[in-house]
């Protein structure tokens, strides 16, 4: 496991636009599709919002995530992201996620990433996470998968 340091940072900080890059060129590969359609980094400035940098044990940027609102007591995790061999960055980047969207007062957390995405939505499985209905954008889009987790029940 890579030891991990998880700190709040800006989307616009150079090393978190180096991995949401990465992201996108991944995401490319795999899906055809960068994903940067789907987030604006302003969100992040948003209330209810936090952006999250994932850093190794020499503080090298490894990994990031966002947390934003998407209804009362809801919020969705936006561009996760763990560099290639960092095992372990995205389980703790996910739960340091988890932990800010308690903070905030969140019941629920959902997300959507691509079916084809096999390693994501098999690592979202094994984080507690199950499909769920569409929702927002992803409503008549079957290429997509909408997950959800019960952080804390109301």
């Amino acid at each position: 496991m890579t030891a991990v340091r998880i700190i709040e940072a800006s989307p616009n900080d150079p090393a978190a636009v180096r991995l949401l890059d990465a992201l996108s060129d991944a995401l490319s590969a795999i899906t055809g599709d960068d994903g940067r359609a789907s987030f604006d980094p302003a969100q992040a400035d948003e209330s209810g919002s936090v952006f999250l940098l994932a850093l190794d044990g020499t503080d090298q940027p490894v990994g990031c995530g966002v947390l934003r609102p998407l209804a009362e007591g809801v919020g969705e995790i936006k561009r996760m992201y763990a560099a290639p061999g960092t095992k372990g960055v995205g389980a703790a980047l996910l739960a340091a996620l988890g932990a800010e969207a308690e903070r905030l007062g969140y019941a629920t957390l959902k997300l959507s990433t691509r079916r084809v995405n096999h390693r994501a939505v098999d690592f979202y499985r094994r984080q507690g996470w199950s499909e769920t209905d569409p929702f927002g954008r992803y409503v008549g889009r079957p290429e997509s998968i909408c997950m959800a987790r019960v952080i804390s029940p109301r």
